[in-house]
């Protein structure tokens, strides 16, 4: 089988190269899944040279979200059959093939494709766990979305909308914003290369009620400054590369709140509440009530093509490599 490998961790992805591997066979308990279509996130771009949390050990194969059909059943397993559509993860996507445990496999609901039930998983789950978890979104309030073009950002403004929220969405340009208003249809769109804060105040009548931010940096700063009394400002990452810091006397004056967002945390200390998050993103998607907004569908072996983007940050929404075409 073809699969990306990570050999070594340098910037220019001189270490990274598309190879001729064993197709793996799966042992008890486990499935060999046909990858049909492959995310491509900010953190796999990151991986390539060592920039990300997770580090794991030279060579590797980097996707961490996939969707594909079952094309080998390890030995005791029950409920699946060969060409069941599944929802796939872990390090190793980025490939033809790869093996999975069954008690991780979730099936694709029927109304999506295999690029879209890729582009789902991490990026809604963020959006849920941050809006309907921490950010305690209500009916008819603002959200302020940051870095509204990346899937994070793209699936704030979708479950936002979905939730009765008034939706403000920032990016930093304005072809991208355009695509955003065509898609999405916010309330309004701001270039954070102009300055938001102002616009902010005037259309919410004083301040946002909830701030979803995975930029951090100068948006963070200038996000203080035009949140509303008991306002969330969700930390959701720090894509900007800075990390911000606050004087705790504004959230004293103006009665926000700062709250840490950290999706995958959040299901590993409450599992049930984890499943729950899980069972209703899908039931949306399923229902058709959130959709991902798929940029472009790339060929594995024009892996560089997609990388290429993500480094120039064209991208809107989510690129997905297709392993076998």
């Amino acid at each position: 089988m073809k699969a990306l490998r990570v050999n070594a961790l340098l910037a220019d992805l001189a270490g990274v190269a598309l190879e001729d591997m064993a197709t793996p066979t799966p042992g008890p308990g486990e499935v060999l899944v046909k990858i049909r279509a492959a995310t491509l996130g900010f953190p796999d771009f990151l991986m390539t040279h060592g920039g990300y949390q997770l580090k794991p050990p030279v060579p590797f194969s980097p996707g961490m979200e996939g969707a594909g059909e079952i094309a080998e059943l390890g030995a005791d397993i029950d409920g699946w059959s060969l060409g069941d559509r599944v929802i796939c993860g872990g390090l190793g996507t980025f490939a033809e093939y790869m093996i999975m445990p069954a008690d991780r496999l979730r099936k694709i609901p029927d109304n999506l494709d295999f690029a879209k039930a890729a582009a789902t998983g991490s990026a809604y789950l963020t959006a849920y766990v941050g809006l309907v978890r921490r950010g305690l979104l209500q009916k008819d309030e603002w959200l302020l979305v940051h870095g509204a073009s990346g899937g994070v950002g793209l699936a704030a403004v979708d479950l936002g909308k979905y939730l009765g929220a008034k939706i403000i969405a920032t990016a930093s340009s304005d072809a991208k914003l355009k695509i955003i208003d065509a898609a999405f249809s916010p309330e309004a769109v701001l270039n954070v290369n102009d300055g938001f804060r102002e616009t902010v105040k005037e259309l919410t009548g004083g301040g946002a009620d909830v701030i979803y931010d995975p930029v951090g940096g100068d948006v963070f700063d200038e996000s203080v400054r035009c949140i509303g009394w008991d306002g969330r400002l969700l930390v959701i990452g720090f894509a900007a590369g800075r990390i911000p810091q606050i004087g705790v006397n504004m959230p004293l004056i103006k009665g926000f709140s700062v709250v840490g967002v950290r999706a995958g945390e959040y299901g590993r200390r409450n599992r049930e509440k984890g499943l729950e998050n899980q069972d209703a993103i899908w039931q949306l998607a399923a229902e058709g009530k959130i959709s991902p907004h798929v940029h472009a569908e790339i060929p594995l072996a024009d892996w560089r093509d997609g990388f290429a983007m993500m480094a120039k940050r064209e991208i809107v929404g989510r690129v997905i490599f297709t392993p076998h075409d």
